[in-house]
């Protein structure tokens, strides 16, 4: 374990963490780290899944269950580990507050933003209700989210990713805590977010000179964020420093690994002069909408229209790739449900010689749909926990190939698992059939996903941010099993990401979308290294 790197002398210390240890059920997952926090100084957390960073920071205010915590952490002369109950909630939310990785957990479905906002006002600075109200639409309103006061009058379901995550900092922020603990807080975020949320932080901490201990597993996220880093791995802490410090020269193995995870590029590349390949799905002006209620009487006898996506042209190649990328709310994922035929669409859109709209009047919609597949962003909540991996990725051979017998079934399960790295030798898989998801680490549920799209052997696969809740080393294992699985079955992707380096080390083509429009199509180097519209550059720019 590297010796805790202390703020410079005569520095004011906010936080001074030694010995933490944590168990559950006699088992340790932490083992005796040591790290301090200066007052207005923003540390960073990081490591994979697994590594103990979230458990650390939540063990501090004992909001971990079940967990048997020992050591010191000392909250400016305080020992935080020592606190009564009673004391420990007169420090949650109001000294010491968090925001949580995943806002639609996080957030109270029954209650709007704003009541849940206003509810820490009322409690932690005794504001009355209405004084309540106007602080919150403020503290919405410097988050950057559009038309606060309507937001404040909104249920969590009814916002996007990115304004719930806006929403959850807000509510953190309310009491002016001298220490943020902020996990993962920019995960579900695209790149322009993303810097858009860091810049909130870093304003609101240099002006309250609050301090952060960011839990993440983005290193450039931490590059352009953190004062200093602290590096975990399976519970210990094996390195910490000055973010330039340990990134130019790191000194501990898995420090040197994390920071080598980038994505590769390892794609076929078409020939300079060579034909294009055959279209797998081409789209011609195709346009998606949505009714919505018309204020006043107006409302009452008819419906108005939001367009989520506006003309848009793409074409994708056999063994091809195709990137979408933009921000939040430009309509990359509603074009994706419209490619697999789960929203109407007006437009063309040809999946070779066919569209959903024949292949229902004819019958044929399950046929067409064997060709297209997805693969969810989430994997745990994509795949039922009531079902085995077995019945899980044996689902769609009993849809589209039902004459097969149990045993070929089950042969061709395992085979899937093989094809994606989860089984070493099919003769030999079926240990893993009878197991259920929870039972798997996030890399291991993602490839599940791949191969229950895999087995029924579409065309086109639609992969819906398939690594943004992966760890940058499972992240590039992932796309490094993608790009094998193109290369020897012919596969074509559309990819839905907000990430540049995934849509660089991935892509043949990428469409920019934003507020439902394609503002930039071509091929993956001209746009990103040359990109021609002003929000195209923005993207690059952020990811830099």
């Amino acid at each position: 374990m590297s010796a805790p790197t202390l703020p410079p002398e005569g520095a004011s210390l906010l936080l001074e963490v030694k010995e933490l240890r944590v168990s559950f059920g006699g088992q340790p997952v932490v083992h005796g780290i040591d790290f301090a926090i200066q007052a207005g100084e923003k540390l960073a957390l990081v490591g994979e899944s697994g590594s103990g960073k979230t458990v650390s920071a939540l063990s501090l205010l004992r909001l971990v269950q079940n967990a048997e915590v020992s050591g010191s952490a000392i909250l400016q002369g305080r020992d935080l580990l020592k606190m009564s109950e009673h004391q420990l909630r007169g420090v949650r939310g109001d000294e010491v507050a968090v925001i949580f990785q995943e806002p639609m957990s996080a957030l109270n479905p029954l209650y709007t933003v704003g009541d849940q906002i206003a509810e820490v006002l009322q409690l932690k600075k005794g504001m009355t209700p209405r004084q309540a109200l106007a602080a919150t639409v403020e503290l919405l309103a410097s988050t950057g989210i559009p038309e606060p006061a309507r937001r404040a009058g909104s249920f969590p379901h009814q916002l996007s990713g990115g304004q719930r995550q806006r929403a959850m900092i807000a509510m953190a922020l309310a009491s002016q805590p001298k220490l943020l603990l902020a996990d993962e807080p920019t995960t579900a975020l695209d790149v322009s977010l993303r810097g858009q949320i860091l810049d909130l932080l870093s304003d609101l901490q240099r002006q309250h000179g609050m301090a952060v201990l960011l839990i993440t597993h983005d290193l450039n996220l931490v590059r352009r964020f953190a004062d200093r880093v602290a590096v975990m791995e399976q519970g210990h802490l094996v390195e910490q420093g000055g973010v330039e410090a340990v990134f130019s020269a790191p000194t501990h193995p898995y420090t040197q690994m994390l920071l080598a995870s980038k994505p590769e590029r390892n794609v076929v590349e078409a020939a300079a002069n060579a034909e294009p390949t055959a279209p797998v799905l081409e789209t011609q002006a195709l346009r998606v909408s949505y009714p919505v209620p018309l204020p006043g009487l107006s409302g009452w006898f008819k419906k108005g229209e939001f367009v989520a996506v506006q003309s848009a042209d793409l074409r994708i190649g056999t063994g091809q790739t195709l990137g979408v990328i933009g921000e939040s709310g430009s309509g990359k994922s509603t074009l994706a449900l419209a490619v697999l035929g789960l929203l109407p669409y007006q437009g063309s859109l040809d999946l070779r010689g066919s569209d959903w709209v024949q292949a229902r009047k004819s019958g044929q919609s399950r046929a067409l749909r064997q060709r297209v597949q997805v693969v969810f962003q989430d994997p745990f909540s994509s795949l039922s926990p009531r079902m085995t991996i077995e019945q899980i990725v044996g689902e769609g051979l009993l849809v589209h190939q039902p004459g097969l017998s149990v045993a070929e079934r089950r042969e061709r399960v395992v085979r899937a698992l093989a094809d994606v790295g989860l089984v070493d030798d099919p003769r030999r898989g079926g240990d893993w059939l009878q197991r259920y998801p929870h039972e798997f680490s996030g890399g291991q549920r993602q490839r599940l996903a791949i191969a229950r799209a895999l087995i029924i052997d579409p065309e086109l696969l639609v992969l819906d941010e398939p690594t943004s809740a992966l760890d940058v080393t499972v992240q590039k294992q992932v796309l490094a099993l993608l790009q094998r699985l193109q290369q020897e079955r012919g596969l074509s992707y559309l990819l839905i990401t907000h990430d540049v380096d995934v849509i660089r080390a991935m892509a043949h083509d990428v469409l920019v979308m934003k507020d439902g429009a394609v503002v930039e199509f071509g091929p993956v180097t001209q746009v990103l290294q040359s990109p021609a519209h002003p929000y195209t550059r923005a993207l690059v720019q952020a990811a830099a």
